[in-house]
């Protein structure tokens, strides 16, 4: 009896140093996914027609980060897969969950994920979102940004303005801490890993690599981008390219 007592008391004891959420207040569930751009939209190809014959096994051995590329261009079937494989929606669950390709905690999937395109047949060099519950992309050629751009507010990393593309993911924070309160900040740490090793493993399948970038000026990238750094703010990077020799 005085240990079930126990636990009861130390439950509510780590309850109460969490804080109520906005969840258990009652406030509404933040929306499954935001749109930072306006422009239109692009039909993205299957995501099979990508893949190569590399065994997980493979690529987990080979997986190494890479920061020059060939000049070679990936497909637009190569970037479906690897916005697939970073974010694919499997279904959506009553409007309240999705279900995608990494974990992520209690289903919040709190990224946007925002693409600073090269080199990709079939589309012009700029500005980018991947809608992740269509699998289609968001244009927007009015948003001008350019690679050396977000390599400076990136400390100078050239692998930036080399690769064919720049995965921006962008922390949507109301959508996690939502349900976890203050704790949710440190599972959007832990949901930007699982992410980007995804990436990983999926360029090596397509005869890329990557880079993640986690040294960047904050206050700088978000302004690049027109987050606020409060509720919508950059929390990893990673560039990507063909490889100058494929393995």
């Amino acid at each position: 009896m005085s240990e079930t007592i126990g636990q009861k008391f130390q439950a509510e004891t780590a309850i109460a140093r969490l804080g109520v959420s906005d969840q258990k207040r009652g406030a509404p569930m933040p929306p499954l996914e935001l749109r930072l751009l306006d422009g239109r939209e692009i039909d993205l190809p299957s995501v099979d027609v990508a893949w190569g014959k590399t065994p997980l096994s493979s690529a987990m051995r080979s997986r190494r980060s890479l920061r020059e590329y060939s000049d070679a261009p990936l497909s637009l079937a190569e970037l479906s897969a690897l916005l697939w494989a970073t974010q694919g929606v499997d279904r959506v669950w009553e409007e309240k969950a999705t279900f995608r390709t990494v974990p992520s905690a209690g289903a919040r999937h709190a990224f946007e994920t925002l693409l600073l395109v090269n080199r990709v047949a079939g589309l012009p060099a700029g500005l980018y979102q991947y809608l992740a519950v269509e699998h289609r992309l968001l244009a927007a050629p009015s948003f001008s940004v350019t690679s050396s751009e977000l390599a400076g507010s990136c400390l100078g990393q050239k692998a930036i303005e080399n690769a064919a593309v720049t995965f921006v993911w962008v922390a949507v924070r109301e959508r996690m801490t939502w349900r976890y309160g203050e704790r949710g900040y440190r599972y959007l740490y832990l949901d930007a890993g699982h992410v980007c090793q995804n990436l990983y493993l999926a360029c090596e399948a397509i005869g890329a690599g990557a880079c993640a970038i986690g040294a960047y000026d904050d206050a700088a990238v978000n302004a690049l981008l027109h987050l606020d750094g409060a509720e919508r703010f950059v929390i990893y990077l990673a560039s990507v390219g063909k490889r100058t020799i494929l393995a």
